[in-house]
């Protein structure tokens, strides 16, 4: 089982409905103590086209609506992944990608073919292709993030798509983008080489020597084409209960680990895609506190693949830098159990800012809540705010301890899940907590060992009535709520609410 490094188990007798422990909680923040620059670019997500769920068609892309713009997009989506500020969206899949011809998908919109998406079995229209996902970005100020078809498609498909994105005109697919409408280069900057290539699900799944012979020839290319573009390998996607062909023998570390190896050199990324709740697969009957325990996972997937980075650039003995890009991960559930998974997926983005520096949530949609006649703030929203708009700048070391709990899946897990970051254009720390229970709130001494501060702080909470909270279309019962408070000798003793999101806004003087 893996077990945290920062918080420590304090024994004591657990009350519900009071606060845990006769002794509160510790957090201890050094401003010296730092991690590394947080990329804003963890806080990017996803967009895929899909069947079921209206990801793209319907509403960010609906030319009917009377809500939507000359280019077909919804305003007010627009408008919320403006103030969500969203700086990177990684297109078109997903397993969708792994079938889709993007040349199907450029030229006038009335010639485009509707295709069969075999990802899905269901009608394909290419309504929204290259063109209009790189719009959609500008729109919104997110750079491009595209995945190649690394499953049907070919190698010439990729540099194709590379040479349309990004070359100056003067060759053929170069001078078809300026054919259809845009003469100056597209400049996309992240590819990723296919998606989830390990998983049997996958439309051309490949084994680990397959994959990485078709992976560094793409890379070649397209380098060849764009020699500054920023390339993703396809990392882990297929873990224990995945799958019932899983062979832990030969699994998503072993994978990791030969794409690394094989590739550190030719590549700026290797890929995370893990949905946490997969792993509650284990449980016949999982509660709310189970599912409050898969930070523990993502905190876990992100350590050892970066001692896998770390191994493969020791063999090759290169000062080439690899990072994680963790772009597929879900906060899934329709009540507040979705917010604090997000928000623990962040806090641990966050606490590993020296490895991981993107992540991509799945999908850009579960933020934003549209509808046919208007948009709401989904729950997800309100904790993907907080941490977007104000955890720019640099990762602190925090250390914590408090009580924890144990389950089938982890020992030793920490009520509180923290991260800090330290702002310095908005002149202020930010503390961000989750408190993991259900039921009781949770006392805790936070202690400022270094730093000048103005001794007022504010803080914002994320929570709901109870842990079935959830926002639609016609009820909003999570969003956040906001006090101020004071403290003196750099000592703020505050208690977290049961099942929230607090982020404390700590102003320097």
């Amino acid at each position: 089982m893996f077990k945290p490094t920062l918080c420590l188990l304090v024994l004591a007798t657990l009350a519900a409905g009071t606060v845990h422990s006769a002794e509160p909680a510790k957090i201890k923040i050094d401003l010296d103590r730092t991690v590394d620059a947080i990329d804003p670019n963890i806080f990017g997500s996803f967009l895929e086209p899909l069947g079921a769920f209206p990801v793209v068609y319907g509403t960010l892309y609906d030319p009917e609506s009377p809500l939507a713009d000359k280019n077909g997009f919804r305003k007010d989506y627009l408008q919320q992944v403006k103030e969500l500020q969203v700086p990177v969206i990684r297109w078109p899949g997903g397993n969708f990608v792994s079938g889709y011809n993007w040349e199907d998908g450029i030229g006038p919109k009335e010639d485009r073919p509707v295709k069969l998406d075999r990802s899905r079995t269901r009608p394909e229209s290419n309504q929204m292709g290259t063109d209009e996902y790189v719009e959609f970005c500008n729109l919104v100020g997110a750079a491009n993030f595209i995945c190649v078809n690394g499953g049907s498609g070919t190698i010439d498909d990729a540099s194709n798509w590379v040479e349309y994105c990004n070359a100056p005109v003067g060759t053929h697919y170069a001078d078809l983008r300026a054919k259809n409408g845009h003469p100056e280069p597209f400049g996309v900057k992240y590819w990723a080489l296919g998606n989830e290539a390990d998983g049997p699900w996958q439309i051309g799944y490949k084994t680990k020597e397959e994959y990485v012979r078709f992976a560094t020839e793409a890379a070649k290319v397209m380098k060849m084409v764009d020699e500054d573009i920023k390339l993703v390998a396809s990392g882990s996607s297929n873990y224990p209960l995945v799958t019932t062909s899983y062979d832990p023998n030969d699994g998503w570390v072993d994978w990791n680990d030969y794409v690394l190896d094989q590739m550190v050199e030719d590549i700026d990324y290797i890929s995370i895609h893990r949905y946490a709740t997969q792993a509650l697969r284990a449980l016949e009957e999982p509660t709310f506190a189970d599912t409050m325990s898969l930070g523990m996972d993502i905190e876990e997937k992100i350590v050892i693949t970066k001692g896998l980075i770390e191994k493969a650039r020791a063999k090759a003995e290169t000062d080439h830098e690899v990072y994680i890009s963790f772009d597929e991960y879900g906060a899934r559930g329709n009540s507040i159990a979705g917010p604090l998974l997000l928000s623990q997926h962040l806090n641990a983005f966050i606490r590993n800012a020296d490895i991981v520096k993107m992540a991509n949530l799945t999908f850009l949609t579960s933020l934003t809540g549209i509808t046919e006649d208007g948009d709401y703030r989904t729950s997800l929203y309100y904790p993907f705010f907080l941490f977007s708009n104000n955890c720019r700048g640099v990762s602190l070391d925090v250390y914590s301890r408090c009580e924890s709990y144990s389950n089938e899946l982890f020992e030793e897990i920490p009520y509180l899940d923290v991260s800090a970051v330290l702002n310095e254009e908005k002149g202020a720390l930010f503390l961000n907590v989750v408190n993991r229970s259900g039921e009781d709130a949770m006392l805790a001494d936070i202690e400022l060992q270094s730093g000048d501060y103005t001794g007022s702080a504010m803080v914002r909470t994320v929570t709901g009535d109870s842990i079935e909270a959830t926002n639609t279309a016609t009820e909003e019962q999570v969003d956040i709520d906001e006090e101020a408070i004071k403290f003196e000798k750099n000592i703020i003793s505050y208690r977290f609410p049961a099942h929230s999101l607090t982020q404390i806004e700590i102003g320097l003087k």
